[in-house]
């Protein structure tokens, strides 16, 4: 048999009844595509085998792999070799609870044919589970979307295309430093945009991404515009090339986050005064203190298994 040209990856844990979702969803993409279907565990134990025998069962062939080391970056990166050595060119990575819109992953590709470059990446759209009007109004699940074709220099893996050869060229793979605390996806689409590749935005590729209830609290938003700060800051650190480089990107780290964090109090401030909220305001703040706290070496794991990781200073408990 010959490798299908393109793998679409699903890294899951612990999610069963959104795996079982999202395989359905997918499989019909995949089939029409012609493309392969990885499944990668990254759970210390095989639980989401029988998920994936149960869905697929005489159905088009899913491979299961089971990654028991800790972290998305790991699962990441297995889903990179086990793509690899079955002779695909491209992988496409989706989360293990989003649903794709119709027409995904054709366009996706054809997008790739289009554009060329290293990558393609597209909008996971967020589907909220309730109302509150300080999240909404401060934006903190708006994502950027781009006209189709717009280069891009740093992209999520919830939606993305990329050239596995290429990468394995260059030697390049997700850094497991950033496995727990999220930012892995970051750090490599900065390497790959910095050393010569092209990332490009199709923006008719959609996946939905249903946000879980237990997210959509003001103290979950907060903290995470703060993880985004602090991972954001860290990769910038990271690929710098030389010490005197990684000093500047502290030092550009450190300014920009003092400048969020300032202009973000005084318009949470005047927000309040005002009468239109102060949500905005408490974003930027969140997202400048986790710059400052990456630019002075400082990382919050938001993703710590082992044991409850420690408050962020300067996020809320």
């Amino acid at each position: 048999m010959t490798a299908p040209h393109a793998t679409v990856a699903v890294l899951t844990y612990r999610r069963p009844e959104r795996l079982a979702t999202a395989l359905e969803a997918l499989l019909p993409h995949v089939s029409a595509a012609g493309a392969g279907l990885l499944v990668v565990d990254n759970d210390v134990t095989d639980s989401a085998r029988p998920v994936v025998e149960r869905v697929t069962a005489g159905r088009t062939p899913v491979r299961y792999v089971h990654e028991p080391t800790p972290g998305i970056a790991a699962a990441r990166n297995r889903a990179l070799d086990e793509v690899a050595a079955s002779g695909s060119d491209l992988i496409v990575f989706v989360d293990d609870d989003e649903t794709p819109a119709e027409g995904w992953l054709a366009t996706l590709l054809a997008a790739h044919e289009r554009y060329g470059g290293t990558g393609v990446a597209g909008p996971a759209v967020p589907s909220l589970p309730g109302r509150d009007r300080w999240i909404e109004s401060g934006g903190f699940f708006t994502r950027p979307r781009y006209p189709s074709g717009t280069r891009i220099d740093v992209a999520a893996s919830n939606n993305l295309l990329l050239d596995v050869r290429w990468l394995a060229e260059r030697g390049l793979r997700f850094d497991e430093a950033f496995g727990l605390t999220g930012g892995s996806d970051t750090m490599l689409t900065l390497r790959i945009t910095t050393r010569g590749g092209a990332l490009y935005w199709c923006d008719e590729a959609v996946v939905e991404d249903p946000i879980p209830a237990k997210r959509f609290t003001r103290r979950w938003v907060v903290r995470r515009a703060y993880r985004v700060g602090n991972c954001t800051i860290r990769a910038e650190v990271q690929i710098a090339e030389t010490a005197p480089g990684r000093l500047a990107a502290r030092m550009r780290g450190l300014g920009a986050g003092v400048i969020r964090v300032t202009g973000g109090l005084a318009r949470a401030a005047a927000g309040t005064i005002a009468g239109h909220g102060s949500a905005r305001g408490i974003r930027t703040t969140a997202r400048g203190a986790g710059m400052i706290a990456g630019a002075v070496g400082l990382v919050y794991t938001e993703y710590a298994r082992a044991a409850r990781s420690p408050r962020p200073v300067g996020v809320p408990s």
